[in-house]
């Protein structure tokens, strides 16, 4: 017994003695007190998200962005005279969002803020990029059209490589615009509306509204129809199919209950507040179903990935508690929920795509992380482009990482024709003072999970917020099409003015003439 004792007293010494990292601005903050905040970080901040660790950020990011951030979630709207951001009187956050007491005490508190704040590095360190992006990119010929406006707001292209066109959404000006492959436009139309996603059905557009941009937790989003008319001109439909959506900002149309009707699996990715959902037909009109009341969904894939004849769902979430969730479809409309992939709140999780880079038959993910604009903008060495691989059973690991400051989408094809998956990637918050070219990159695979970076001059003409792949002119090969969002949050000035860039590039895939 006093042999247990003795051993007890040597663990209680050895972890108050443990020696943690420390920056330069917080020198007289204990070693007890970073231990206990550690402790506490553990239970109240992984309650809500994966656990973060301090290295994620920088002291100042933590100390004056995430922390005065996260102290409402537990009840502290004040500390030291400092008041926490918080909207307490908003009416569209549900009675009780905000807890009406504390969930700990200030001492603690200060202990979770001793934690973060002295043992997080006073600068984050730089990209580890072993390969430079070459500044030449033969296999593609940018082309930009001949009329330009003066800061383009792009938020939505579309490729419909069928008819050998292609659309631009523009938020600011609230308008859908056709182009042939010439670059000429074909038809236009104003939709008081902000799309943010189109998606190509057999006889109409289906057109997502995000209804207002920036932050907030109202219901102003819808979902509506565009058809053309006989003279060939893009007509919308005279009502919205869904109306009063949270920031809707993706749509999918499948048949999820097996019932024989459409439903519409929405990602409301809100602020505060939001959801992934689908709507059904029923009699008295379109019923929500929730599959996860939280913010940030960002983008579904419908597929049957398990081959029971049911549709299942693939579903990336920002906003807290990011990651990819499996949805599997159990039948009449149930599903069983399994996250796949976990990241911390500091990723800025912003894309996925599902593809098979191994040949094995099961689908890999290709993953994107680089949103920018929230508690912390600093330029994060850990946002880039992805690829993790399927054991077969769903269960995944990181194969590759290319590091691009701000990647906001990347998209798996074979654009040079050689048999493998190439990826085209864009970044809307680059470090566009000392690396402009990290606006778009596109990785060759050179096979072995080796990818060689290049991008084309044109780039840097724009902030590249949205992109899309497919055959414009009818050739045979992948073209690329990626949209200027000219304003917006920034960290820094880009050297080339993007509000004075064209609306939209278009690279001409030059592998077959």
């Amino acid at each position: 017994m006093k042999s247990v004792s003795i051993f007890l007293i040597f663990i209680l010494l050895f972890s108050s003695c443990t020696q943690f990292p420390r920056n330069k601005a917080h020198p007289e903050v204990s070693s007890q007190s970073i231990q206990r905040g550690m402790q506490l970080a553990s239970v109240y901040c992984s309650s809500c998200h994966q656990l973060p660790d301090p290295s994620l950020l920088d002291a100042k990011s933590w100390e004056e962005g995430v922390l005065p951030h996260m102290g409402p979630r537990l009840g502290i709207y004040e500390f030291k005279y400092k008041r926490y951001p918080a909207n307490l009187n908003d009416p569209d956050l549900p009675k009780g969002f905000y807890p009406s007491h504390a969930s700990i005490t200030p001492d603690e508190w200060q202990h979770i803020i001793n934690y973060y704040t002295a043992t997080s590095p006073d600068l984050l360190p730089s990209q580890q990029r072993t390969t430079p992006i070459h500044s030449t990119l033969p296999l593609f010929a940018a082309q930009a059209p001949g009329i330009t406006e003066p800061s383009p707001g792009i938020s939505a292209v579309c490729i419909h490589a069928a008819a050998h066109e292609f659309m631009t959404a523009d938020l600011l000006r609230q308008n859908l615009v056709r182009y042939n492959n010439k670059l000429e436009v074909i038809d236009s139309l104003h939709l008081f509306g902000r799309l943010v996603d189109i998606q190509l059905l057999p006889d109409n557009l289906l057109t997502c509204n995000i209804g207002v941009f920036s932050p907030t937790n109202d219901k102003w989003g819808k979902l509506q129809l565009v058809a053309t008319n006989e003279a060939g001109k893009m007509q919308p439909q005279d009502k919205p199919l869904l109306e009063n959506l949270q920031r809707p900002v993706h749509v999918s149309l499948t048949d999820l209950n097996g019932d024989g009707k459409p439903d519409y699996l929405v990602c409301e990715f809100g602020y505060l507040t939001g959801s992934l959902s689908w709507y059904g037909q029923e009699e008295a009109g379109w019923k929500k179903h929730v599959l996860r009341a939280e913010p940030g969904a960002v983008k579904t894939v419908v597929e049957d990935y398990n081959h029971d004849g049911l549709p299942d769902i693939w579903a990336l979430f920002a906003q807290g508690n990011e990651g990819v969730f499996l949805y599997t479809n159990k039948g009449k409309g149930e599903f069983e929920q399994q996250q796949v992939l976990r990241f911390p709140p500091s990723y800025g999780s912003s894309h996925f795509e599902l593809a098979d880079f191994n040949g094995d038959g099961f689908p890999d993910i290709v993953y994107t992380c680089g949103d920018n604009a929230d508690y912390s903008t600093v330029l994060k060495p850990y946002h880039g482009v992805y690829i993790f691989l399927n054991d077969g059973t769903n269960h995944f690991t990181q194969r590759y990482f290319f590091p691009i400051n701000g990647c906001y989408k990347a998209m798996a094809r074979d654009f040079d024709g050689d048999g493998d998956l190439d990826l085209a990637c864009i970044a809307f918050f680059a470090d566009y003072k000392r690396q402009p070219q990290e606006g778009f990159v596109y990785l060759e695979n050179t096979g072995g999970f080796r990818f060689e970076p290049y991008t084309i001059l044109q780039a840097a003409t724009g902030r590249w917020m949205t992109m899309d792949a497919g055959d414009v002119d009818g050739d045979g090969d992948q073209d690329i099409l990626l949209g200027n969002f000219s304003v917006g949050p920034q960290m820094m000035k880009p050297a080339v003015d993007p509000e004075k860039g064209p609306p939209f590039l278009l690279l001409r895939n030059t592998t077959k003439p």
